[in-house]
């Protein structure tokens, strides 16, 4: 076998990999839920060798469980490690502040309070994945705009772990509302380089989203159990 023969395996392996576990993280595989190799091989339509190394890769980093002659399982919801990613993600953006007020230009700083006035609020979706995406995006041009690439590589992986939380946060008008209005403050105090103050709001910023998690979180795992409890 040739290396050019094994490239389309590799490629169709780690593809069927990346869509597994953003489909584990943004739910689309229910927590506690089961899946054959067959069943992911139909839905991938790809032969069981891929699917095979996709769900040994995911299972080594903890997404999910293989049991012997009964299938895959997809990890159950795990608040507690939930509740670390956004302690995590609290000490980064406290970190990308300090780097924002030092080094941000005033331009790129101007140009994104102008990007959250809530007068206008431009760029506003009905969508809640395009809300998401666009509060991330801010999240991370603070970050990059304080000269640490780094930090906006570890929010980046902080935020593929709580995305979906944030994007059910986003069904509620009231939570777009006062994000624009959040966003644009914190801006406002990066230019007047009033580094306690954009702290102060950006932890109650990340905190209402945290609280939200909670009762989420724990709302889905008991309809997991009650389904799961069905089953039987």
């Amino acid at each position: 076998m040739t290396k050019r023969d094994l490239e389309p395996k590799m490629a169709s392996a780690k593809l069927v990999y990346q869509q597994l576990r953003r489909m584990i993280l943004e739910f689309e595989l229910y927590p506690g839920s089961r899946v054959t190799e067959t069943e992911l091989a139909q839905m991938f339509q790809v032969s069981r060798t891929p699917i095979r190394e996709a769900v040994q890769r995911l299972e080594s980093e903890g997404y999910l469980s293989v049991r012997p002659k009964q299938g895959c399982f997809i990890r159950d919801l795990d608040i507690t490690r939930l509740m670390q990613y956004y302690d995590v993600r609290v000490a980064l953006e406290l970190f990308s502040l300090d780097k924002a007020a030092l080094f941000m230009p005033d331009a790129q700083l101007e140009k994104l309070a102008a990007d959250w006035d809530p007068a206008t609020q431009p760029g506003r979706s009905k969508s809640s994945e395009d809300m998401e995406a666009r509060d991330e995006s801010f999240h991370i041009r603070l970050a990059e705009g304080g000269g640490n690439f780094a930090v906006a590589e570890y929010l980046a992986d902080v935020n593929n772990h709580i995305r979906v939380i944030r994007r059910l946060d986003f069904t509620q008008n009231q939570r777009v509302d006062l994000t624009y209005v959040e966003h644009h403050k914190i801006c406002t105090y990066l230019l007047e380089r009033d580094v306690a103050a954009a702290k102060n709001l950006m932890i109650g910023h990340i905190k209402r989203s945290e609280e939200f998690a909670k009762t989420l979180t724990l709302t889905q795992l008991a309809q997991t159990r009650i389904r799961a409890r069905s089953r039987r």
